[in-house]
C-alpha cells in the first residue's frame, strides 16, 4: 500500500509540473500521450486504493470565501501535555512499558472528520474545548487525503504546519523586511484560519497525523500509525522505544533537528498500548497516556554591545541586539531581534548588560534573560536614516518606534523595492543598493521616474559597478515592465493591507477598469468578498491624498495595460456556478472555470444557497452535490445546456 501511495504522490507531482509548463510557461515537457498515460495510471491507483490525495490532478477543489469562521465544541476536550526536560524522568515515566517517541511539531493542531470515505469537517484546537471550523481551508492543504478507503467515521488529530523551505520562499517574495512573517508557526496559524481558502492554498500548509480519536479498533499506537499511512495520511515520524533505548532515541532526534525542514519544539512520548494509556485517565490539565519532552535550551552568557535601529517603508524603526559572539547549538551567533520597545522595557536592557541568549527551537537566536537589568538603553529621538524626529507609538499596549517623515529615504527605498518586485511591476536589475544610489543622486523621485532613466545614460554608465551593458539591460527591463495589469499596478503602490490577491479581487470587481478602481468608495469596496472595512479605509485614504493621485497620474502616462486574462464581460455577473463530474467539450474544469469567470460569474467549490447553477453531465447522479442542489432547488445543467445558455449570452 505504501508503495502505491508513494507512486500516487510521484505521479501527482509529475503531472502538475507538466500542466504548469504547458498552461503557465507555454512549454511542453511531455507529449499528450505520455500525460494521458500517467493520468490514467494515477486514476487507476486512486480507484484501487480508494484514496484521493489533496491536489491530485484528477480532482479540482473549489475555493471558498467566508465572512467568519464558525465555532464548534470538541466531542472530547483536547488537553495539553505534561512536560519534562529530563531524559531520566522520561524513562522513569515509561517504566516497563513499550512507548512511541515522535516529534512534537510546532504548528496548529487540527481535528479532521471523515465519513463514508469523504473529508467532511476540519476544526482547529482552539482553546481545547471549542475550535474554529476550517473545512474549506483544510481541503486545500498540500497533502490531506480528500477521500480515503475507510468507509466508517474517522476522527483524527494532527498538526498543520509550514515547512521552513516554504516559509523562506514565501518571505523572499515580500520586499519589505517588517512585513515578512516572523516564523513558520505564526504564518501557519494565520493561514489555516483565513476566510479566503485561496490564501490558505498559496501558503503550502501541510498536515501530519498523530492520533486517532474515532475509527476502527486498534490495540497499539504503532498499529494505528501504520493504518493511517495506508489511508494516505502523512504521519508524524515516530520510533518504538523502551526505557533502555529511550536516551539513544532522544539523542538521535536531537542530532537531526537543525537539519529538519519542519518546525519542532520537542518530542512526544506515548504508551504504545492504547487500552493501557486510556485506563490511566487524565488530570484536570493533562492526559496520562502521553508526555512531552522539551529540549533543554543551550544558553550562553554574553554582553550587549549595541542596538541597531533600521527604518522601514511603513516608518517602523526596528531594533536588533548586537552582543559579543557566542557558540550556540554548533553555530556562532551575535545578533537577535528585539521586536519592539515594549520588549526592550520588559528586559530592562542597557548597553553593557550581561545577558543570556539561546536559540528558540534550537534555531532562532533570542535573549533569554538580562542579568544586570540596567534599563538605561536610549531610545533614538531621530530616525537613523533621514535624521527626522521619531516618536513612540503605543497600540494595544505594544510600544513601537516610528519615523513620520514622508520624505525619509528608507521609506522611499522600501516603497520602490516593492514597486519593482516580481509580483508588482516586475522591473529587473534594481537592487536596494542601486535604488539608494539613484534616489540619492536625484534620478528617481517618484515611481514614474523609473521609466525615465534614459535621461541619465551618461551618469548611470559612469557609476561604479554600472557599465553600458548593465544600463542597457535596465532600460530594456523598464520597457518590458511598462506593460502591466491593473492589479499589478495597484499592488505596486504599496497601499497598506493591499496584497496581490486583494488587488486582483478589486480589479476583477471593477472589470479591470483602473479609473473605476481608483475612484471606488469604501462602501462599494466592502461589497467585494475578501475586502473588509480596514482594507477599504486604507484604500480610500490613499487615493484621497492629492500627492498620491499625482504620483498615479504620472505613472499612467508611462505604462500601458495588457489583456490580463481576468474577467472582462458582465453577462454572468451575480451568478455562482459549481462544477462537478467529467467534462466533454472543455479540456478540464479549470478551462470551464476561466470561461465562466471571464463572463463575470463566480465559481465555487461546494453547493450552497448562493449557488445559481450546478454543472454536471450526469444530471441524474445521486452524488452529494446533486442531492444538495435538489434539496435547495438549484437547477442542474448538463454541459450542452450550459453551452446553449452561454451562446445566448454572447459567450460562445
Amino acid at each position: 500500500m505504501e508503495e502505491k501511495l508513494q507512486r500516487m504522490r510521484e505521479l501527482g507531482r509529475i503531472l502538475k509540473e507538466a500542466s504548469k509548463a504547458y498552461y503557465q510557461d507555454a512549454e511542453e515537457i511531455m507529449s499528450n500521450y505520455e500525460y494521458d498515460r500517467l493520468y490514467d495510471e494515477l486514476a487507476a491507483l486512486e480507484k484501487e486504493t480508494g484514496t484521493v490525495l489533496a491536489g491530485s490532478p484528477t480532482v479540482t477543489v473549489g475555493y471558498e470565501v467566508l465572512s467568519s469562521l464558525p465555532k464548534e465544541r470538541h466531542e472530547t476536550p483536547m488537553l495539553s501535555l505534561d512536560k519534562t526536560k529530563d531524559v531520566g524522568a522520561l524513562a522513569e515515566w515509561l517504566g516497563d512499558h513499550k512507548g512511541m517517541l515522535s516529534w512534537k511539531l510546532d504548528g496548529l493542531t487540527v481535528v479532521l472528520t471523515y465519513d463514508n470515505h469523504e473529508l467532511v469537517k476540519a476544526v482547529t484546537r482552539g482553546n481545547g474545548e471549542v475550535g474554529e471550523v476550517i473545512t474549506p481551508n483544510a481541503r486545500v492543504f498540500q497533502n490531506i487525503p480528500l477521500k480515503i478507503p475507510y468507509e466508517g467515521t474517522l476522527v483524527l488529530r494532527g498538526e498543520a504546519l509550514i515547512r521552513y523551505s516554504d516559509f523562506e520562499e514565501i518571505n523572499a517574495q515580500i520586499p519589505e523586511a517588517e512585513a515578512r512573517y516572523k516564523n513558520p508557526r505564526n504564518l501557519c496559524s494565520g493561514s489555516v484560519r483565513q476566510l479566503d481558502s485561496r490564501i490558505t492554498a498559496s501558503r503550502r500548509v501541510r498536515f501530519f497525523a498523530f492520533t486517532m480519536v474515532t475509527g476502527p479498533a486498534m490495540a497499539y499506537r504503532s498499529e494505528e500509525q501504520a493504518w493511517l499511512r495506508e489511508q494516505g495520511f502523512d504521519v508524524v515520524e515516530n520510533v518504538a522505544v523502551t526505557a533502555q533505548t529511550l536516551p539513544e532515541a532522544v539523542a538521535d532526534f536531537a542530532a537531526r533537528i537543525a537539519q529538519n525542514d519542519f518546525p519542532s519544539d520537542g518530542l512526544v512520548l506515548t504508551f504504545d498500548d492504547i487500552a493501557y494509556g486510556r485506563s490511566l485517565g487524565s488530570t484536570a490539565k493533562f492526559p496520562r497516556s502521553s508526555i512531552a519532552f522539551k529540549w533543554a535550551d543551550e544558553t550562553a552568557q554574553t554582553t550587549l554591545l549595541s542596538v541597531e535601529w533600521s527604518a522601514s517603508r511603513t516608518g517602523l524603526i526596528n531594533p536588533v541586539a548586537v552582543f559579543a559572539p557566542v557558540e550556540l547549538e554548533g553555530t556562532t551567533v551575535s545578533r537577535a531581534s528585539l521586536h519592539n520597545i515594549s520588549y526592550i522595557e520588559d528586559l530592562a536592557l542597557g548597553i553593557g548588560d550581561e545577558i543570556t541568549v539561546y536559540k528558540a527551537n534550537m534555531i532562532i537566536p533570542q535573549i533569554a534573560e538580562n542579568l544586570t537589568r540596567s534599563g538605561h538603553l536610549p531610545i533614538p529621538d531621530t530616525c537613523p536614516v533621514c535624521g527626522g524626529p521619531s516618536r513612540v507609538q503605543d497600540e494595544n499596549g505594544v510600544k513601537t518606534l516610528m519615523c513620520d517623515n514622508p520624505a525619509c529615504l528608507a521609506k522611499k527605498i522600501k516603497l520602490f523595492t516593492l514597486f519593482v518586485s516580481r509580483d508588482a511591476m516586475n522591473l529587473d536589475g534594481l537592487s536596494e543598493a542601486t535604488m539608494e544610489k539613484f534616489i540619492a543622486a536625484g534620478y528617481v523621485k517618484e515611481p514614474a521616474d523609473l521609466f525615465r532613466l534614459n535621461r541619465y545614460r551618461e551618469e548611470i554608465t559612469g557609476m561604479e559597478g554600472f557599465g553600458v551593458k548593465s544600463y542597457e539591460n535596465l532600460i530594456a527591463s523598464a520597457e518590458k515592465a511598462r506593460t502591466t495589469t491593473p492589479a499589478n499596478l495597484l499592488y505596486s503602490l504599496g497601499i497598506p493591507n493591499i496584497g496581490l490577491s486583494n488587488a486582483r479581487l478589486i480589479a476583477r470587481h471593477f472589470g479591470q477598469d483602473f479609473a473605476k478602481m481608483r475612484s471606488a468608495g469604501a462602501e462599494e469596496l466592502t461589497e467585494i468578498e475578501g475586502v473588509g472595512s480596514v482594507i477599504a479605509g486604507a484604500y480610500t485614504e490613499y487615493f484621497a491624498d492629492p500627492e498620491n493621485r499625482r504620483i498615479v497620474d504620472d505613472l499612467l502616462e508611462e505604462i500601458r495595460f495588457e489583456e490580463s486574462g481576468e474577467p472582462q464581460g458582465e453577462s454572468l455577473a451575480g451568478m455562482t456556478f459549481v462544477i462537478t463530474g467529467s467534462l466533454e467539450t472543455y479540456a478540464n474544469r479549470g478551462e470551464l472555470k476561466n470561461k465562466l469567470e471571464s463572463m463575470g460569474a463566480k465559481v465555487a467549490g461546494s453547493v450552497s444557497a448562493k449557488t445559481t447553477y450546478l454543472i454536471n453531465n450526469d444530471a441524474q447522479s445521486s452524488s452529494s452535490k446533486n442531492q444538495t442542489a435538489r434539496k435547495l432547488g438549484i437547477p442542474i445543467l448538463t454541459e450542452e445546456e450550459l453551452n446553449n445558455m452561454l451562446r445566448e449570452k454572447g459567450g460562445a
